[in-house]
Parts: C-alpha cells; structure tokens; sequence
C-alpha cells in the first residue's frame, strides 16, 4: 500500500453515504486507498466491494453474515481478513494504519466505532449525525482528548464549517447565529389534518435528495433538522439559541452564517452528497467530488420559508423538541434519539400511524428519567432504556 495515500475506513460503506464516498475514492485513486469496509447485513454488496477496492478488512455486524462474506471472499482468491461484531467495528476505525475514518453508520450503533475513531486521533468524517446527539460532550472530549480531527459531512453542517471563519477561537466574537436550511420534505405543504394517512412510500419520497429510508423519514417529520439543530450546539459550540431553522424547498443554499454585522456567508450547491465528502476527504483542499454545477440561469428563484407558522408547526411538531432537549440533562439528546430510532422503524412496518412518530417520541421523553451519563456504559444502558420505553408507548398506539 502506498504510504503517500490516505487510508481510508468506511463505517457503513454499503449505504449512500458509503457508495458516495467510494465514488469519490474512484476519481482520486492516486490519493486514497480503501484500508476497510463495515456493513451491517448486505453481504452480497460487500463482497462486491471488496472484490473492486480489496480492503485489508471487512467487518460484517453479525457472524452469520460475516461468515457469509468470508466464503465469498475465499471463493474468489481474494486476501481481505472478514471479521464481525462489535469489537471488530471499534477495532478498524481506531487501527494504527488507518489515517481517516468516514461513519457512516445509521443511529446509535455508529455511537462506539465514532468514539474508538476520535480517541485514536483520526480525521473522523461524520456522517453519522446520532453518532454526536446521543454523544453529545462526552463525544466532544474524546475529540479533544485523542487530538482527532473532526469534519462534517451532514450538508449542512459542511456548508456551516465552510461559511465560519477559519480559526475556532473567532466564533463566539464574530458570528451571530448559525442558520440551518430544511428542503420542507414532502409535506411541507400538505394539509396536516391528513398527515395520519401517510404511508411509508409516501414518507421515503424526498423531493430533491436520495437517501435511505430512516433519514428519509426523518427529513419528512424534520426530525431530521432537530437532530442538526443538536449536532450544531456541539459541533459549533453555539448556544442553542443562536441556532435557526429557515425551509428553503430548492435546496440549493446549504446552510449559512450570519455573523454580528449581519452580513450573511452561505455555502451553495446541488443536492448531492458527493460536495461534502469530498470537501472532507481533501480538507483543508479541495478536489473534484462528481457532482454537478450550478447552473445560475435555470434557477427561477430561491425561496425561504420560516418554520413558525402554525401550519408548519402542525406538520413538524419534532422540530422544537431540540431546543427543548438542549435545555434538559446532558442525555436528554439520547433519549429522543432512541425513541425516534425505534418510533420510525415502527412506522415502516407498519405498526404506527405517520402521525404517531412525535407521540412516541414525546411520551418517551416524559418517562425516561433524565441523567447526566459519565461513560460510554452510562450512554448505552440510557439509550437501551428509552428503546425499551418507546417500545412500550409503540405497544400501546399499536393495540
């Protein structure tokens, strides 16, 4: 392996994050190579990807999946070492060898590898928004405490690390507030009476960006922007009330900053992930990502709409809960994010109504009580009992 080359981990690399960055990979294979690849259970994909970039590790979540993979990979002569579980997730994303690890790994379970990343002082790529809500600053020190490097991947906290000045340390005194933009989803401007009939297809079909079927929900309750709403605090450092949401349905402004003389940096592009990761695997330079230009003179307009109407208050009751968490116990963030990881899996099978999601949510919050959790352990077992909580309320919508 080319010791000039950037080695890379992919926690998720089967997902969209995951394919995105392999493209980008693609078009600069003279500056990165694949060190390795995790996935949860598409061992077909996997072994796909491993017969192209020919990792030194693949990591399956469960052994029978691992296994499965191992035979692929030995039926076609290939070398990568196949391991599974847990431990094995931890172990490459902190590996000696490896210089920059992109998570990628959907909720809570990219919580542990994202922590074994930063504490072995990577350039740790989050992709992987829960990774840091349920974490919060017990996630922050082990940043600061491994010397990692931490980049955004999320599109819009990329555009907001674009838009900030350089050095962290002019924050606090320059900038104002951060504005964080939200496409609207699919219901921005449907009746929310009739958000109870929404089905599962409905709720995955986002009108500008693709993407798997849990952020897709989430963009469609905007759980997804307070779960950015919360990332922001920590990533930024930004109290919580110098962070706004504003619906800009186009998509084209990422995000941006407004800063104390109120002028205002914002970062443009097209709807596609590859920008922002490939911003984050050259950082601090830039190379080419695969995505389109912007093309000016097609742009009929760009429009902004504010989330405090009362019918969008209707339709993304989730949204305020972020301020709410971030003025609560330190794990608060976890609980909501527990609770939403399991209300939305409710509702793609069909358990729960569309409309149910906030309810489980909110009821979760209501009986999980609060604690200021001291160690990963303390994070995990929190985390268990909201699921177990929000559970119980699915339980109850669903008889």
């Amino acid at each position: 392996m080319n010791s000039e080359k950037l080695r890379v981990v992919i926690l998720g690399s089967t997902g969209s994050i995951g394919v995105n960055t392999l493209d980008v990979i693609d078009r600069h294979r003279d500056r990165f190579d694949v060190f390795a690849l995790t996935a949860s259970t598409s061992v077909e994909a996997m072994a796909v990807q491993c017969g192209k970039y020919k990792p030194v590790y693949a990591v399956m979540a469960s052994e029978a999946h691992g296994r499965q993979l191992h035979a692929l990979c030995e039926s076609s002569g290939l070398r990568t070492q196949v391991l599974w579980g847990a431990q094995a997730l931890t172990m490459v994303a902190g590996h000696e060898q490896a210089d920059t690890v992109m998570a990628a790994i959907v909720g809570a379970a990219g919580l542990a590898p994202c922590l074994a990343a930063a504490r072995a002082g990577k350039r740790l790529l989050l992709a992987n928004k829960e990774a840091l809500v349920v974490g919060g600053q017990l996630f922050m020190d082990a940043v600061a405490a491994g010397g990692a490097t931490l980049l955004p991947i999320d599109s819009e906290h990329s555009a907001i690390f674009q838009s900030l000045p350089q050095n962290p340390q002019d924050w606090a005194a320059r900038v104002d507030k951060i504005i964080l933009t939200a496409s609207g989803g699919p219901f921005r401007t449907r009746d929310p009476r009739t958000l109870q009939d929404v089905t599962p297809e409905e709720a995955c079909a986002h009108p500008n960006w693709v993407m798997g079927r849990k952020i897709s929900v989430d963009s469609a309750t905007m759980m997804n922007k307070a779960l950015e709403v919360i990332e922001a605090r920590f990533l930024f450092g930004m109290a919580p009330e110098k962070i706004e949401v504003v619906i800009h349905p186009q998509s084209v402004i990422h995000s941006m900053v407004q800063y104390v003389d109120h002028s205002v940096v914002a970062q443009l592009g097209t709807p596609d992930m590859r920008g922002p990761i490939a911003y984050g695997l050259s950082w601090p330079h830039r190379v080419s990502s695969g995505a389109s230009a912007l093309d000016f003179s097609s742009m009929a307009s760009l429009t902004f709409e504010t989330v405090d109407t009362d019918a969008h208050r209707q339709r993304f009751p989730g949204l305020a809960l972020a301020w709410a968490v971030l003025n609560a116990p330190q794990g608060t963030p976890a609980v909501l994010n527990a609770a939403n990881e399991v209300a939305v899996a409710a509702f793609l099978a069909r358990r729960i109504r569309y409309d149910q999601i906030h309810q489980v949510n909110s009821e979760t919050l209501d009986a999980v009580a609060f604690e200021n959790p001291a160690s990963l352990d303390d994070l995990l077992n929190l985390d268990q009992r909201s699921r177990r909580a929000a559970e119980e309320a699915v339980v109850r919508f669903a008889s």
